[in-house]
Order: C-alpha cells, then structure tokens, then sequence
C-alpha cells in the first residue's frame, strides 16, 4: 500500500514517492510547445521512453542496441540550443498523469515509479524549460477530447502554407490518405529503412543535407529522427521530430477508442500488433499503397 504524507503546502497533497521526488521540472503542455514550433520558429528533438531507456542501454524493436547511438541521443538530452526544444514526456511532470485514462496513466505512473532515480540523473532540474515529446500523441490517451479539434488546427499551422520534406520509414506514410497535410504548399518524401534506420544514417543525413534550407523538414524515424532533427536543426534548418502523428490522427478522425490498425502504414503500437508470436513479421505485413500522388512526393528511397 502506498503510504501517503499530508503536507501543508499550498493546500495540496504530496505523496512521499515519485511526485515528491520529481517535483520541479518545467515541461511545456503539447500545445504549448507546439505553439512554439508554429509561431516562434523552434524545433524540437523528441524523447520518449523508448529514447530514454535506449541512453540506459535498452534497445528497441525498431531499432536495436547501438552505442552510438545512446551517446548521441545523451548528447542531444544535455544540450542547450537557443531554437531546438527537447522534447521529454509529460508524465515526468506528474501533474500531466492526471490527464490521462486509466490505462495511460496507469503505465506512465508505473514507468515513473520504476524510471524515477534515471529520470532525475537525465533530465535537468534547473534552468531548462523542455518540450512535450507527446506532441503527436494528442488524441486517444485522454480523459478530456474537447480540444482536441483546436489543437490539431494548431498542429496544422507548423506546415500551413510551407514546402516540406518528409523524412520517414518506408511504410510510414504519414499523411497518406488523410488531409494532414493538405495545407502544405508542397509535400516531398525520402523513405528510408522502417528499422534499423540509424545503420543508414550517413546516407540519409547526406540526402537530408540537399534540401533547401527554406524548406520545414518533418522526420519519423523513432531515435534516429531525434539524432537527425539535432544534427539538421545545427546545420541551419527547421526541423521537427514529429513520429507517427499519422496514426494518432487517423485515429481521431475515426473516433477511435483503442488502438486499431491502419491499413497500409507500418505500426509498433502496443496493443496493435501480435507481440507474442510474431511481432516483426506482424509488423511488417503492410498491404501496398498504389498511390500517384503519394508516389510523385518521393524524392529519393535509402535501403
């Protein structure tokens, strides 16, 4: 049983475990930070848990253990970049839990519980406001779905009007069959390996270098996108981590209440996909998109 301290503190309960010991963090909202990325030009290299556990060692499904790579990503956590907001979940700000239905909150308050002495050692305190790495997760883990048509309206702003490059997986195809990006003046794509896209990752920073530096470039590639939006990002463009966005918004628009497949784009969804049996070949059994317009947009392919 979880011992709970009362405390006399701005009239509010503290428990004596990890919403104690996490106090103090400033993590923008999702709609705050990307308020930032449309309005005030920023751009954001996201952490998840998954980026997290991978600087601890932990590889993951899409993208195994790579030394490399954790020094990178512990790299980019720790930096201060005037324009590059590091995106970190919301749950360590254990307030934002609150807001979750009971199976996200449930999971995010357990990784809290089990993550807290990591989290405090990786994430600083003091000095530093972080993103919301939960920018494109807006939809199904919530109690409250009002907002939820004005915060997409405010998502939408970050391409509205501006020519774009998609960085992404091959079978992600974010926006495909969807008008999430209807507002782009003009959308380009380069695919690359929907796992273990870091073993590519010379070549796909080379490509990324050719683009017009007028161009916003949006990248969903888990922890080689986040290392990607760093470098890019330093190299003077406008860069945003913004991951599977596609699948939460088909969701939205579906008026989904768990998670489902979405036809003919690749998934790691727990929950989705056949973990215990087969979970690669689940994932990438994707049907084919015969799509000219979608297949017009692809400008270079890195296998």
């Amino acid at each position: 049983m979880k011992r709970t301290i009362r405390l006399k503190n701005n009239n509010k309960n503290y428990t004596s475990s990890y919403k104690r010991i996490l106090r103090g963090y400033h993590i923008l909202s999702s709609e705050e930070t990307v308020r930032k990325i449309a309005e005030e030009n920023y751009s954001i290299a996201r952490f998840g848990d998954g980026e997290l556990a991978y600087i601890n060692r932990v590889g993951l499904y899409f993208q195994s253990y790579n030394e490399e790579v954790a020094k990178r990503l512990d790299e980019i956590l720790h930096s201060n970049e005037d324009k590059l907001l590091v995106g970190v979940p919301l749950a360590i700000n254990a307030q934002f839990c609150d807001y979750y239905l009971g199976y996200a909150k449930e999971y995010w308050e357990n990784w809290l519980k089990k993550n807290k002495f990591k989290v405090l050692k990786m994430i600083q305190r003091k000095g530093k406001v972080y993103g919301s790495a939960q920018i494109s997760r807006f939809y199904l883990d919530y109690k409250d779905k009002s907002r939820v048509k004005e915060y997409v309206n405010v998502l939408k702003k970050i391409w509205d009007k501006k020519d774009i490059v998609i960085i992404e997986g091959e079978k992600s195809r974010l926006g495909v069959g969807n008008d999430l990006f209807a507002n782009a003046k003009s959308i380009q794509r380069i695919l690359c390996p929907a796992e273990n896209a870091y073993d590519k990752y010379h070549e796909i920073l080379e490509e990324a270098k050719k683009i017009d530096k007028n161009k916003t470039i949006l990248l969903a590639l888990g922890p080689t996108a986040t290392i990607l939006s760093y470098d890019l990002y330093k190299l003077g463009y406008k860069t945003v981590d913004i991951g599977h966005v596609d699948i939460e918004y088909e969701w939205y628009l579906q008026g989904a209440t768990t998670k489902v497949k979405i036809e003919g784009k690749y998934m790691g969804e727990s929950g989705v996909m056949n973990q215990k049996e087969d979970p690669k070949a689940d994932r990438m059994n994707v049907k084919d998109v015969h799509d000219k317009n979608y297949e017009s947009q692809i400008i270079k392919i890195i296998k």
